[in-house]
């Protein structure tokens, strides 16, 4: 079993976390979970209740979208990667499904718990921001690139 300080450690290397204080990490350490997971389980599925968010401490996943042909990977997370957050923050049912691609560790924090630490520490609300920004300028260019080779087939 491990220790709230090396929970602490564990949330401290993911960006997003990197400099909260150390007794706000405790406590959000302390009322999180460690789950496992084995290769092709989910940790959630799309269209879930946004319940919690989720840290990547060992492993990888997948991000997959239902479409008509069956799920589509759109992206692909390692450690240390923070996930499950836009339904949280949008009180919304989860967009994607999250499946480790790997033997996978994960800290569950519960909705309640990161809402209270976004509220408390403001920063962290900037560095949400940034990173949900970022991603959607990921997206925004990867979907103008698939727009783009689908007018170039004459779609």
């Amino acid at each position: 079993m491990k220790s709230i300080d090396d929970e602490v450690s564990v949330l401290r290397r993911v960006p997003l976390f990197a400099h909260i204080e150390t007794a706000k990490l405790k406590l959000l350490a302390f009322t999180s979970e460690r789950l496992g997971y084995e290769a092709g389980q989910n940790l959630f599925r799309q269209g879930d209740a946004g319940d919690a968010a989720y840290v990547i401490i060992d492993g990888e996943a997948d991000v997959l979208v239902d479409t008509p042909g069956g799920p589509l990977k759109v992206a692909h997370f390692a450690k240390n990667a923070f996930v499950g957050e836009i339904a949280i923050l949008c009180d919304m049912p989860r967009t994607a499904t999250i499946r480790a691609a790997t033997p996978l560790t994960a800290l569950k924090i519960k909705k309640e718990q990161f809402l209270k630490l976004i509220t408390e520490f403001p920063d962290l609300s900037i560095e949400m921001l940034r990173e949900l920004a970022s991603r959607l300028a990921h997206t925004t260019a990867e979907l103008t690139e698939a727009r783009n080779k689908v007018r170039q087939l004459g779609g």
